[in-house]
């Protein structure tokens, strides 16, 4: 469903029961709400699940950036007062999950448990230089020249051998996300700057990444998971980026497992 939103037209989906406690989920960049099918398809019986495709991303409008983090927490909130929700938990996969860090700094009272996948709270080391030359690539090539090295950031090697129709489906969102919205995004994420505003997070929180993530590397879910007093730290093996979509079984498990707690 298409509704407004912060001023921009938002491809959203709002489903479950009607009154359960809701779920908000945000995912990464270059995907849209459908990289949440397979979590979704498991929550929905007993949680109503709210999906956007962040600006630029799916069918939501491209918008010209450059955005920043407060700027899409707002979009959040804003999508959730469209539906009337006032709080709920929060799941977000690498942009999706930089978004929830902010969502919970700016909006606690908005957040019950949060879900912190394949993210970041600064920049590693050496990756301040990678986000300029992706912005560069992307506005003079399009999309189409970032699909082989996004796929290849994003799953193990081999890991989408006899899966055509994933791998088909991953490839296709990033095609169709738009120039603006990956470099608006890209923007954002360049310039993230949390590691020192997070343990103000006083929410349950779950960071799960899988141990092979070269994009958000497993050092970086270690320092969310120090500075966030109190949080579980989760690491999948033989997995990489794309958790949610690569490994729903042992994804949808852990998620559920720590809602199921609040």
């Amino acid at each position: 469903m298409t509704i407004t939103a912060n001023g921009i037209e938002f491809e959203t989906s709002f489903e479950g029961p009607e009154d359960a406690p809701v779920v908000t989920m945000s995912h990464s960049l270059c995907c849209d709400l459908t990289a949440w099918d397979e979590l979704a398809e498991d929550l929905k019986k007993d949680y109503r699940v709210l999906r956007y495709s962040l600006r630029g991303h799916g069918k939501s409008a491209p918008i010209p950036g450059p955005y920043d983090f407060g700027m899409l927490a707002a979009d959040v909130a804003s999508i959730q007062n469209v539906y009337g929700v006032t709080k709920s938990h929060f799941v977000g996969l690498s942009i999706g999950g930089m978004i929830a860090q902010e969502f919970a700094l700016r909006y606690p009272d908005r957040v019950d448990r949060l879900v912190i996948s394949s993210s970041l709270c600064a920049l590693p080391d050496g990756a301040a230089a990678l986000w300029p030359e992706r912005i560069r690539l992307a506005a003079e090539q399009g999309l189409a020249a970032t699909v082989e090295p996004t796929m290849s950031r994003w799953f193990v090697e081999g890991s989408l051998e006899g899966r055509p129709e994933l791998d088909a489906r991953v490839r296709k969102m990033i095609l169709d996300t738009s120039v603006e919205g990956y470099i608006g995004c890209c923007h954002a994420i360049a310039g993230i700057d949390l590691k020192d505003r997070i343990p103000a997070i006083k929410r349950k929180t779950l960071v799960i990444v899988g141990r092979e993530d070269m994009g958000t590397p497993l050092s970086s879910s270690e320092l969310i998971h120090r500075q966030i007093e109190g949080s579980k730290l989760v690491v999948v093996d033989n997995a990489a980026h794309q958790l949610a979509i690569d490994k729903p079984e042992i994804f949808n498990k852990e998620v559920r497992k720590h809602l199921a707690d609040a």
